[in-house]
């Protein structure tokens, strides 16, 4: 018996080791005993699809729960606005009921309002049922976190109705925390787009992948209960194959261990092969075609001139086999670093954000 598979392949799923991310969350903390007007209390999470977004946000929450701060946890969906002000609305009552001291530590959100924008004087209210939370909080030592992801998603009237009012509690002085996550395109735009101005001075921070060392130290860790041990140079080759990916990392660690629940015996090469492969396969279901389905052919024809080649490229390589001009090309190369698909690589070139991305190019 090898016990239950610890990794959870799935969005924003708590991994069984947080790789690659200390001290990212430490100006956060540092915000919450402090509780108001710390810089860590506004913060923005970027990075490309499967880098562990959903996943900081989850982790911020769970300090904030653990400093008995109250979380609203919502998704940039239509009318998230009237449902973070039904939480609020629900929070503030029960607080009121409660005995002097008590610390509320989640709530639910229902319905507010399910209209895109709030009209002005649900728009007051709104702020209004806010303002008597937080003071409730704030008498008793504690604030509320809102988190909101996927902000690619949302509505910049909802949006910019969020900030504003964000922006006067904490004028106030009130103990508020807001942290969102999106793709870095989206990220960009709001900031530049001036829906919330004020945003511009959050903690953007940009995830990137983990160190291929600390994946390996931690499947060395994890796969260490196994009753017959996987030989190092396996768990090197599996960590190696995760690009230090977030989410690859917990795909391939899901399939190892089900492919050694399966046998009695070590796992050799050809079983890590298996592994490997359905890790990759699911990687391109799930993660590389919604990340192309956004982009344009152009776009594509770009990615794909990139995929000739086996390493980072330059920009002149890329221009010649697209018989398309400098600034043009360096138009596609910003939106699509924007869109969080490729990346710097240093002298010019530009390689893949995401692991399996060239290979997967290059079989369309």
């Amino acid at each position: 018996m090898i016990g239950v598979n610890p990794f959870r392949p799935t969005a924003g799923a708590e991994p069984p080791q947080l790789i690659g991310r200390a001290g990212i969350l430490d100006e956060f903390r540092y915000g919450l005993r402090i509780r108001s007007g710390a810089p860590g209390l506004l913060t923005i999470f970027t990075g490309a699809r499967g880098i562990g977004k959903t996943v900081m946000l989850g982790e911020a929450e769970d300090a904030a729960l653990t400093h008995g701060w109250m979380v609203v946890s919502e998704t940039a969906t239509r009318g998230f606005l009237g449902r973070i002000g039904e939480a609020m609305r629900a929070a503030a009552e029960e607080q009121g009921q409660g005995p002097a001291g008590r610390r509320i530590t989640g709530i639910g959100a229902a319905g507010f309002s399910i209209t895109t924008q709030l009209p002005p004087e649900q728009q007051a209210g709104w702020r209004q049922v806010g303002e008597k939370l937080l003071r409730q909080l704030d008498e008793n030592g504690t604030g509320l976190v809102i988190t909101l992801d996927e902000i690619h998603g949302a509505d910049r009237d909802e949006l910019a109705q969020l900030a504003a009012s964000v922006q006067h509690y904490i004028r106030d002085g009130l103990p508020i925390a807001l942290l969102f996550a999106g793709l870095p395109a989206a990220v960009s735009d709001l900031l530049n787009e001036g829906v919330a101005t004020f945003l511009r001075r959050a903690d953007r921070i940009d995830l990137h992948a983990a160190a291929i060392d600390e994946v390996e130290n931690s499947f060395a860790d994890i796969f260490a209960v196994w009753d017959t041990p996987l030989d190092p140079v396996l768990i090197r080759a599996a960590a190696e194959s995760t690009g230090g990916y977030p989410f690859l990392i917990q795909l391939i660690g899901y399939h190892l261990w089900q492919v050694a629940e399966s046998t009695d015996r070590p796992l050799g090469a050809e079983d890590v092969d298996l592994a490997l492969s359905a890790a990759h396969r699911r990687n391109a279901r799930v993660v590389i075609e919604a990340a192309l389905s956004a982009v344009s052919p152009k776009d594509l024809d770009f990615l794909r001139a990139m995929a000739e080649d086996d390493i980072p490229a330059t920009a002149a390589d890329i221009g010649r086999r697209l018989g398309d001009k400098k600034n043009t090309v360096g138009n596609y190369r910003a939106r699509l670093i924007a869109a969080g698909l490729i990346q710097p690589a240093g002298h010019g070139r530009v390689d893949f954000a995401i692991p399996g991305l060239r290979e997967h190019l290059r079989t369309r």
